[in-house]
């Protein structure tokens, strides 16, 4: 592996990366729920804590000089309980609704995606070997999260579908992108997004599923243990489970 190989700083792509992503997804969004519900500080002050800690641990990740799997994991992990607190202070405490809140959070990740494109001709997360692109990726993996916890409030609550039923639109919806990755030549980096955003909702759904209220559709599990036993099973995944980093596209030439 050459210079390139080593300066990538995120992981392959692979079935494994997948099923870590969506047990992320759902622990941010029980994680979130613990701070500001169970123990009841609030969405302000849950959002004040975790975009602190995603702040830190983005900079700690931009400085690392390789890939890390358990900093590049606690990353996500932060990133998705941000996006929880922070959708539902958007949304319920500045009333956006949830509605309001998907479409201005799909538009921030589409600028960030924009951005992107305009500044390196690409956003395939094969190009993350450098700080700038770094702050690009991790911008849109945090409105990304963010979006996804609204849009699985929004499917669940105003559609109506419950959270179950909002959890198995989303599988579906990433079943298909599957069907189309391996029969299709649709551009992987565009593949790669959709799936990214759709794991989050996916994950609110089933997180919300595991800790809300009988008589709210949920299964109402401790959100503190539900969480626990999450971050014990996405830890013992990232030490079984093969981790390395992402090839540059200049990583097969010398």
């Amino acid at each position: 592996m050459n210079d390139k190989a080593i300066l990538s700083k995120v992981p392959a792509v692979t079935l494994g990366f997948w099923i870590i992503k969506i047990l992320a997804t759902t622990l941010g969004e029980t994680g979130g729920d613990t701070v500001t519900m169970t123990w009841d500080l609030g969405y302000l002050v849950g959002t004040a804590i975790f975009l602190t800690l995603l702040v830190v641990l983005v900079v700690l990740q931009i400085a690392a000089r390789k890939f890390h799997p358990l900093l590049y994991w606690a990353t996500i992990i932060s990133s998705t309980t941000a996006g929880t607190t922070m959708a539902d202070f958007a949304d319920r405490s500045l009333g956006i609704g949830y509605a309001g809140g998907s479409s201005v959070l799909l538009i921030c990740v589409l600028a960030v995606l924009a951005a992107w494109y305009w500044s390196e001709g690409t956003v395939s997360v094969d190009t993350v070997s450098t700080p700038r692109v770094e702050m690009f990726y991790w911008a849109t993996i945090t409105f990304s999260q963010t979006l996804g916890t609204a849009l699985g409030d929004w499917m669940a609550d105003d559609a109506g579908v419950g959270f179950l039923g909002g959890a198995l639109v989303f599988g579906a919806a990433l079943a298909v992108i599957a069907v189309l990755y391996f029969s299709t030549n649709i551009s992987r980096v565009l593949l790669f997004w959709a799936a990214f955003i759709l794991t989050r909702p996916l994950g609110a759904t089933v997180g919300d599923f595991l800790d809300k209220p009988h008589d709210h559709g949920g299964l109402a599990l401790s959100r503190p243990i539900a969480s626990a036993v999450l971050a014990a099973v996405i830890l013992a995944l990232i030490l079984i489970l093969p981790q390395k980093a992402g090839e540059h596209p200049g990583a097969a030439q010398t």
